[in-house]
């Protein structure tokens, strides 16, 4: 029924795998290998279709250094921290918040209101672009940091309602129980009791939130145009000139917007593997 783990198979199976394994390691990194090739060649390689090869010369000091001295690329990294971080703290304060209420509380609506939050999550956003640009025009959000900020709450709320949901229910409620015969309010049970238990879960939620709102390219192409506003997912389009596009800049460009994540991932690495997982087993 399961697969026989690498280790009680054959001799000659595990020589093979282990000769595959860095194979489909190179030809998954493999788009990620080429921008960083990319971003050190130079402008002249792209002109005279020099895509592949290797580079006549190293351009990466000059390349990342027009990318961060000569464009607005740390105006748009500014953004995305100033859209993505509210997000993530709007994103967690509800998402506990709700989870603690429809995991502790039991009433009638309880189950339905849930079912609300999870079937939000199975929407495909796309069919939600004209509606949801619309509604910021008539809003006065458009093109604005807010209104991004307050559209990806309102989008990643359901998961992480579900998410928190989920993780209060395993908690043991006597403890709640414990607080209530002891005459504690409900407000203090949900900050000195169960918010403490909670951290584990918050954490790897911040984790999941940074990383989709980070890395959101729909949204920020949808809502938002400019450098007043556009995260930097969506500034690095302005290297692209009106008859070509500087693709040695373009790809420095999205090493430096991969960054950040990429230092999250490993940073919180004991908490982003506890978020995939969290729920899975009793």
């Amino acid at each position: 029924m399961f697969p026989t783990p690498i280790a009680k198979t054959s001799r000659s199976w595990q020589l093979t795998y282990q000769s595959l394994l860095p194979v489909a390691l190179i030809l998954w990194l493999l788009p990620l290998i080429s921008i960083a090739v990319f971003s050190i060649k130079p402008d002249a390689d792209f002109t005279s279709g020099n895509y592949w090869g290797w580079p006549s010369s190293f351009e990466g000091i000059t390349n990342y250094s027009k990318v961060f001295f000569e464009s607005d690329m740390p105006r748009y990294l500014l953004n995305s921290v100033f859209i993505t971080v509210p997000t993530v703290l709007g994103c967690i304060a509800l998402s506990a918040m709700t989870g603690f209420a429809l995991g502790i509380y039991r009433f009638r609506s309880n189950l339905w209101i849930f079912f609300m939050f999870v079937a939000g999550n199975f929407v495909p956003f796309q069919i939600l672009m004209v509606p949801v640009r619309d509604l910021t025009l008539n809003l006065g959000l458009y093109n604005t940091k807010t209104g991004l900020v307050l559209f990806h709450i309102a989008f990643q709320t359901g998961f992480c309602t579900l998410f928190m949901r989920n993780f209060i229910r395993a908690l043991p409620f006597e403890l709640i129980e414990a607080a209530r015969v002891e005459g504690v309010s409900e407000w203090r049970i949900f900050w000195f009791v169960v918010l403490p238990l909670m951290k584990p879960a918050l954490a790897a939620l911040a984790v999941l939130i940074f990383t989709f709102i980070w890395n959101d390219y729909f949204w920020a192409v949808v809502l938002t145009q400019g450098v007043e506003s556009q995260p930097v997912t969506a500034g690095i389009t302005s290297f692209n000139a009106q008859y070509r596009a500087a693709y040695h800049l373009m790809s420095a460009g999205s090493i430096v917007a991969a960054l950040p994540p990429v230092a999250m991932f490993f940073l919180m690495q004991k908490h982003f593997i506890a978020g995939l997982t969290l729920g899975a087993v009793k």
